[in-house]
């Protein structure tokens, strides 16, 4: 039987859709507005961004357009958007979701996440690589996070956001969190795609009432040609699979779809990025079929492990005491 449900219920009892569009920075801000006015009409009804992508002034725009034009309400969407790594500190977080909220022209967020676990020494809103004379990034090495957390909480409290969560943290760091929270986190925002499955983090997280999001879960084929991201990442090409390929022949559907129907029946939600009206409508069509028991087998097989991790070490985050990987 095909399950019909769309959305995932969180801990605290909101339901989150369980396929969005991711928003990371790419292309000028009228590319940008199409995607996220395409996507609306489509169906997509979650939105991820954050204060680094550079693109919270561009979906306040177009959702208040989507709004003020009588086609739907804002409890109909799901906002997302995170803290940056130069705000980690606690005198820092209201700060920063207030100027989220300002860009996006909201009152509050559906959910807000602590965007790394490590930090860069805060020189300026905006200057998300401080560098020293050498060149080299500025880390902030004195990242308290459990202190991080109680003013994330404070945000629920004063309304700015419904939710609280965290992205790219490890079991160890997720379970910090959850011995000293008041308010739990909802959601853990990570790379997973079938190259790079990270079962045990998932079946950590679910199994303590954590929900996965999936950032790449295409694999983020987009890196190959996005300027400066390809010294700091690999280019995971998951859409030339054979053995997606096949298994999409078989249902009809597109090798992108295929990709996400198998997050989805791993429990996870995602976040694909696009900008073409075509693969946007692909990428949320994917409530109508499931794999069966032989096709999940063969998609655990892709499983490559840490070598698929598209997104490698950035802004020698690995010199970091709370660095993730």
């Amino acid at each position: 039987m095909v399950p019909t449900t769309k959305f995932i219920t969180l801990n605290n009892g909101e339901k989150m859709p369980k396929c969005g569009l991711g928003l990371w920075k790419g292309g000028d801000s009228s590319d940008i507005e199409t995607a996220i006015d395409n996507a609306l009409e489509a169906g997509y009804r979650l939105f991820d961004t954050a204060y680094i992508y550079e693109t919270e002034d561009v979906l306040g725009k177009s959702v208040n357009k989507w709004i003020g034009a009588g086609k739907g309400k804002r409890e109909d969407l799901f906002i997302v958007t995170k803290l940056p790594n130069n705000g980690m500190d606690p005198k820092l977080v209201e700060h920063f979701l207030n100027l989220s909220l300002k860009e996006l022209n909201l009152s509050y967020v559906d959910l807000y996440l602590i965007h790394w676990p490590c930090a860069v020494k805060y020189t300026g809103d905006r200057n998300f690589l401080p560098k020293d004379d050498n060149g080299h990034i500025i880390l902030d090495k004195t990242t308290d996070l459990e202190a991080i957390w109680k003013a994330m909480e404070d945000q629920v409290d004063a309304k700015r956001t419904k939710s609280i969560g965290v992205s790219n943290f490890t079991t160890s760091q997720i379970e910090r969190i959850l011995k000293m929270a008041r308010i739990p986190p909802v959601n853990n925002q990570v790379e997973v795609h079938a190259y790079f499955q990270q079962k045990e983090l998932i079946n950590f997280c679910t199994n303590r009432g954590v929900s996965i999001t999936a950032h790449s879960p295409l694999g983020a084929p987009w890196r190959k040609t996005f300027p400066g991201i390809s010294n700091l990442s690999i280019c995971v090409n998951l859409l030339d699979d054979p053995v997606v390929k096949e298994i999409g022949e078989k249902y009809k559907k597109t090798s992108g779809q295929i990709l996400l129907r198998y997050l989805l029946e791993l429990g996870v939600a995602v976040v694909p990025k696009s900008s073409q009206a075509e693969r946007l409508k692909q990428n949320i069509d994917i409530f109508d079929f499931e794999l069966d028991s032989d096709d999940l087998k063969k998609m655990e097989g892709l499983e490559k492990g840490d070598s698929a991790r598209g997104n490698r070490t950035r802004y020698n985050i690995g010199d970091h005491p709370e660095a993730p990987f």
